[in-house]
Formats: structure tokens, sequence, C-alpha cells
């Protein structure tokens, strides 16, 4: 029952990780923040977590551990439900667009090129961008998104340590691994679930059913689109409430595996549980006495130690990669956010979770000792390591922007920061650079906005306009001036495709053999300490992970991301918004980097892998 409870637990919080990560375009793009503060964000889950975790792992321990695992389950219901409310404080969304199918739009309106501004229109616009710029204030609500997030953490502190040493008190040692095994597993369909979660949530409109979806004039593919963020939440809030209900029928211990119920019930059992039990409930000024010296010995624990910088590098990459792999494919492969999560959910996703299955069967079928243990983690981080280094050659080009990434006759590729968005064929237009609506040009060129491609003229509505009279598209034999372009960017090259293809079935090789060794290093860290400290020796590799690894991972590679970006939004009261396009190449030394961390951890494995040899069997060499 107990392992029950816990493996729905571990499913639901899995789920809301994932469902969240699989938002964090969604997030930005709706808040209009940068990716750097989407990893603050991100980070608050850890820093949360960080903040009740140690406490818990050692005090925790000493009282009843289910009813602690069922509160903490409320605490992250609680939080998941919390990030979704800024949906409804806000209003609606509104992007900038040069089409109007409102009759009083919230957005800042730019015509096409004209020579001829009249005073009536530009004091329009004035008027829209100041009521624009009104609404904008509640743009800071995000805050509740990361304060939703801080909750869940805290709610999430009791699962793992208290979960994990309750399971390992009542079952028998070569049972413990494969039930470890099965609960990491669990944990890894959530994410199949959550990120197919993501992937439906993205392709609605954020406020469906509350406007008319033909006067939304973006697809899922623009760098404006933004899903329903906010529903996910409510339904991996919802779920996680449900599954904190068991644990308040639980016992306080169970009986270890192989004893009869009939024993377990007798009264000279239950005489020395009852005994047992009154002994455990001291005064917690007692109980605090033994936490520093048992913090020293985890901590001259060579083979903890080791452990934990390894899995915190490890953990490094991981964040990176998960966090905003739904990110890279976008910009790197051009694809929309919704096709990228489910692709993400239903390859990289049951790779891992199979990989977890077969580790922990592996660990019960061979009986593995912590020697056996540490050659597999070695082996198969050498193994995960060699299927990533693929990743750097598999590249699709910029796409062609004019001013941004291509000349305006499109003959020769620039650097951003080299480039400009004006040009003779434009220079009369008196454009705004600031805008971003782009248009696909007959001569496969993408522009900015229309007004920036030289357009004077308009035929049709919302998704179906088509701008005329284009100055700056070129046709053949350099013919300019007649040609006609509709919204949205060009298509991107048909590599492209292929590309994506091999870069998911890389991804997800590497992940199944990643984690063929996450069950025997997770193992090493419960055997290699004494058995009082198990939990303890748990917390305190979460809490590192947490600090050094969850934390600042999101963060710093949020920046580093930022500074990939191309070409920014803007607010309506002015200031840096969410990007809108970023410097692939860039983008993509910057993913190649969180995957050289993992090859860090091999020394350190390695490293390891030696010391347990030399304490448990100095003659058997690898």
């Amino acid at each position: 029952m107990f392992l029950a409870a816990l493996a729905l637990s571990y499913f639901c919080k899995s789920l809301s990780a994932s469902y969240t990560k699989s938002t964090i375009t969604q997030i930005e793009r709706r808040f209009e923040i940068p990716s750097s503060i989407v990893g603050i964000i991100d980070g608050s889950f850890e820093m949360g977590n960080l903040l009740v975790i140690s406490v818990v792992s050692y005090f925790g321990a000493k009282f009843h551990r289910p009813k602690l695992i069922g509160a903490g389950c409320l605490l992250m219901s609680m939080g998941t439900l919390l990030m979704a409310l800024p949906h409804f404080l806000m209003g609606r969304y509104h992007y900038e667009s040069v089409v109007s199918t409102s009759p009083v739009p919230n957005i800042t309106m730019l015509t096409p090129c004209s020579k001829d501004s009249s005073p009536s229109l530009a004091q329009d616009v004035l008027q829209q961008s100041v009521t624009a710029c009104e609404k904008e204030q509640r743009s800071s609500m995000w805050v509740l998104v990361l304060l939703g997030n801080m909750l869940r953490g805290v709610g999430e502190a009791t699962t793992g340590p208290l979960g994990i040493s309750f399971i390992d008190d009542f079952a028998r040692p070569e049972n413990s691994a494969f039930y470890i095994g099965c609960l990491h597993t669990i944990a890894v369909i959530g994410p199949i679930f959550g990120f197919t979660l993501g992937s439906f949530c993205a392709r609605l409109y954020v406020d469906f059913g509350f406007v008319n979806l033909e006067t939304v004039t973006i697809t899922l593919k623009d760098m404006r689109w933004v899903g329903a963020w906010w529903l996910g939440f409510i339904v991996a809030g919802g779920l996680t409430l449900l599954t904190a209900l068991p644990y308040w029928f639980l016992p306080r211990s169970l009986p270890e595996e192989g004893v009869s119920r009939e024993k377990y019930d007798s009264p000279e059992e239950q005489s020395h549980l009852q005994a047992v039990q009154t002994h455990i409930k001291t005064r917690i000024k007692e109980i605090a006495k033994g936490f520093l010296p048992s913090l020293k010995r985890l901590l001259t624990n060579k083979i903890y130690v080791l452990y934990v910088i390894s899995s915190i590098l490890m953990f490094n990459g991981f964040v990176i990669i998960l966090t905003y792999t739904p990110k890279y494919l976008e910009q790197q492969f051009g694809q929309s956010a919704s096709t990228a999560n489910f692709l993400i959910g239903v390859t990289s996703m049951p790779s891992v979770s199979l990989g977890i299955f077969i580790s922990g069967i592996i660990m019960k079928r061979f009986k593995l000792d912590m020697e056996g243990a540490a050659k597999v983690a070695f082996w198969t981080s050498i193994c995960g390591y060699l299927c990533t280094l693929p990743y750097f050659a598999l590249t699709c080009e910029n796409s062609n922007i004019a001013g941004l990434t291509v000349s305006y006759e499109g003959s020769e590729r620039i650097k951003s920061k080299d480039g400009s968005l004006l040009s003779l064929c434009n220079s009369a237009c008196a454009c705004s650079q600031n805008q971003w609506d782009p248009v696909c040009g007959e001569n496969g060129l993408t522009y900015v906005s229309p007004c920036l491609a030289g357009c004077n003229s308009t035929s049709g509505t919302g998704k179906n306009t088509t701008f005329h009279g284009c100055s700056c598209i070129e046709g053949p034999g350099a013919v300019t001036g007649n040609f006609s372009a509709v919204l949205g960017q060009c298509p991107r090259e048909d590599k492209c495709t292929v590309m994506f293809i091999i870069f998911l079935a890389l991804q997800s090789l590497s992940f199944f053999i990643y984690c063929l060794g996450s069950t025997p290093l997770f193992i090493i860290v419960l055997r290699c300490v004494e058995p009082e400290l198990k939990a303890l020796s748990v917390g305190i590799y979460m809490l590192a992970l947490r600090v050094l690894g969850g934390i600042p991972a999101p963060i710093y590679f949020g920046a580093l991301i930022d500074s990939a970006c191309v070409k920014w939004g803007i607010r309506k009261c002015g200031g840096r918004g969410a990007c809108r396009m970023y410097d692939i190449e860039t983008f993509r030394y910057a993913g190649f980097l969180s995957h050289n961390e993992l090859h860090t951890v091999l020394q350190l494995v390695k490293g390891l892998t030696e010391i347990v040899l030399r304490a448990y069997n100095p003659f058997n060499i690898l």
C-alpha cells in the first residue's frame, strides 16, 4: 500500500515538474521576460526544497513518515495551483501585430510603408500604447509562478528522503534496489505524460474559450504564440491533491518483508514496537544533539562525498537539457513548442524510464555489491557520453531574415551586430525597428515587419492578410517593388527535418545508456553509510543537488541563451521583453557546453570506482 501511494506521488511530482519545463517558452512570452528570469522561476523549486530538506531528512525519520509525506503532497498541490493563478488575474494576452481584428485593440498598431502619416492616426497609436502600458503592469505577476514553484519544492522535500528510507527500512536488501528502481521508473513515466500534456496545452491558444480564435493571426510556430500554459497546472495540482489522501491511513511502521502478519500482530511484537516508539518520542533538543556528529561522519566518507560531487555535475547537465531542450528544438530545428514537447515525451522520456527500470532489474538479478554497482556506473557513463558527441554536428542554418542574418539582397550572410533593419528600399517609410511581425516574401526571405519589407498596401483579413507593392522584395532579374508577402516567417531548409530526427534518436539512446547506471549509483549512497544515516545521506545528497545543480544551472544557462538573442521584443512601457529570434549557432555552442559538463563526471565516477574497488576488493581490477 505504501509503495503504491509513494509511486503515485512520484508520478504526480514528476508530472508537475516536467510540465513546468514544457511551459518555459510559454511563460517567457506571456510575461515578456528573458530566459535568465525564467531560469530563476525554474530554480525556485530547488530553493523551496533547500529551505526544509535537511530538517525534514533528519528529524522526519523520527516521526510518522507517511503522514509527513501526505502533508508534503498537500503543499505540492497548493503550489501547483498557485502557479496557474496569474492567468485569471492578468486579463487577455495581446501580441504586437500590424493586423487589426478588433475595434479597440490593446496592441501597438503599425501600418505598412506609408509616406503620408496622418496626425490623428499617430495620436490613436499613442493612446493605444498608453492603454497597453497600463495593462502591462500586471506582467509582474510572474512572481506568483515563482512562489508557487517554490511551495512545490517545500512539499516535495518529504517524498524523496523519507519515502526511500522507509522502503529501505522494511524491505529485504535484495528487493530494496528493485523497489527503488520501480519508483524511479514511475517517476520517469510522469514526464512522459507531463510533456504530452504540455504539448496538448501548447496547441491551445492561451485565451481559448474567451476570444474568437478567428481573430488570432499567429500560428503555433510563431515566436509570439502563447499556449494555454495555465491549464496543465490545474490538472497536475488536482491529481497531486488526490495522492495525499492514502498517507493519512497508513501506520507509522510496517512489518519487515518475510515477517508474517500474525507474528507482527502478536502481543510480544506489539509490546516491543510500543517500547521502541516510546523511545523514539524524545524531545527535539535531544535529537538535535546528534545532528552535527552525524553530518561529520557523512562528510568524511570519501565514497559518499565523491558520489555527491559527480552527481552535482551530472545533475547540472541534465537540468539544462530537460529545461531548455524544448526551446532548443524550437530554435535549432524550427519546431513548434507543441511538437517539441510531444516528441520529447514519446522518445526521450520512455528511454529514461526503460533505462532506470532495467538498471533495477540488473541489480536484483545479479545481486550486485558495491564493487559491481560501481563498475556498471563507470561503463554506462562512458558509453552514454560517447553518444552525445555527434550532437555538435547536427546543425541548421539561421533563418534568412533581411537585416538580421542576411543582407536585404539575400546574397550575403551577415552577423547580427553588423546588420541593419533599415535599407534604401524602406528608408522613406519611417518604420519602427522595434516591431516584430515577420512576413515571408515571394523571394523566400523573411522581413521583420511589412513596413521594413517596404509594403504599401494590403488585402485580406486575419491570417489571410497579404501585403503588396513591397519595395524591398527582389525578384528574378533584380526587379523590385511589385512583389507581395504573407504573414509569418518563411519555412526552414529541408535538411533540418533530417537533422531533427537524428538528434532525437541519439538523445534517446544516450538517455537510455546513462540511466542504466542510475540505480547502481543510488544504491552506493545508501550502502556506503551506516544504517542510521540513510535518511540523512539521501537528504544531504538532494540538498547538494539543489544548491549546486538545480538552482544555478537554469539561471546561468538562461543568461547564456540570452546572449545569443539577436532580436528582442519591446515592452509597451519600454524595456526589453522576451527574445523573438536567436543566433542558433551561438545557441548550439551553449548547448554543447552543457554536454561537456557530463564529460567531467566520467573522471569522478572513475575515481569513485577505484575507491570502491580498493575498499571492498583490492585485488580485483577493472
